[in-house]
């Protein structure tokens, strides 16, 4: 993950919520995958992102995606589920669940998507000892930690940027300044911070998405797509079912459903039958 952040290129970073969607994530070619918070919310509890979801449900959700694909996966920690205490736990127990890269953002718990209204943020100073604790709790020093900040929406662009600036001297590999609202802004977040950014494009929130390309030459290391995947599903879901309702058959949105053989393939089947004929007694 590490040298990924390094480049400094955009790299487009798709996010999961499920091993399933990670599976497709690593078929397509993509370089890492995002286990998103909002994510594991919305399809594993069926709740909107608004901190309901515990440490235990995200690091098994984590560890289920490290164990389907080799793909190096951030891990979207929320507050870290507490103080700069309960941070060191969560730590070190998303480490082992698989995480190369850990994010972690200032909001007051129970926190919000960084998308809706009503965020409040933590003192800065309070912030800054829980990013010492993530520093310090992790065994791999190449494990990346993410500081996302999301005072743009509370206090403005300045003090979002003073904020992303005293956490890189916490310790921080990566800072996130959450919902910026023009490329201007985009722009003078990777300009105005010295380590790699973080951009996250929300499908109808805040941010605009100027495309990888220009994200790229603005010198943004990462660029989060953390629910198009979901997006996409829900929208499949309720077309699908929603023609099955209505006429009794899969016969007009068939074009839209994969076929047998491509879910079980996506799904390694093939590998599984190998491992079974192996070992199938004699």
């Amino acid at each position: 993950m590490k040298g990924l952040v390094a480049r400094r290129q955009a790299l487009t970073v798709p996010g999961a919520a499920n091993a399933m969607f990670a599976r497709v994530i690593e078929d397509l070619g993509f370089e890492a995958v995002y286990v998103t918070g909002a994510g594991v919310a919305n399809m594993s509890l069926g709740v909107p992102d608004v901190g309901l979801t515990t440490v235990t449900e995200l690091a098994a959700a984590a560890s289920a995606i490290s164990d389907a694909v080799s793909l190096p996966i951030i891990v979207d920690a929320d507050t870290g589920f507490g103080n700069a205490v309960n941070m060191v736990r969560t730590v070190r127990l998303l480490e082992r669940a698989g995480a190369a890269g850990l994010q972690i953002e200032d909001q007051v718990f129970p926190k919000k998507c960084g998308h809706f209204a009503g965020k409040e943020v933590i003192a800065a100073d309070e912030m800054v000892q829980k990013i010492k604790a993530a520093v310090d709790a992790r065994q791999d020093g190449d494990m990346q930690i993410i500081a996302r900040t999301d005072a743009r929406a509370i206090e403005g662009l300045d003090r979002a940027i003073e904020r992303a600036q005293a956490f890189v001297e916490a310790g921080a590999d990566l800072t996130f300044v959450e919902a910026p609202v023009s490329p201007d802004e985009l722009a003078r977040i990777a300009r105005e911070i010295s380590v790699p950014q973080v951009a996250n494009i929300v499908f109808g929130g805040r941010t605009p998405d100027p495309g990888r390309e220009r994200l790229a030459e603005m010198g943004f290391s990462i660029v989060l797509y953390a629910n198009a995947a979901l997006q996409a599903a829900l929208k499949a879901s309720y077309d699908v079912l929603g023609a099955l309702k209505q006429e009794g058959s899969l016969a007009s949105v068939a074009d839209r459903l994969a076929s047998f053989e491509e879910r079980q393939r996506a799904v390694s089947k093939p590998a599984w039958d190998a491992l079974e004929s192996r070992y199938r007694a004699a």
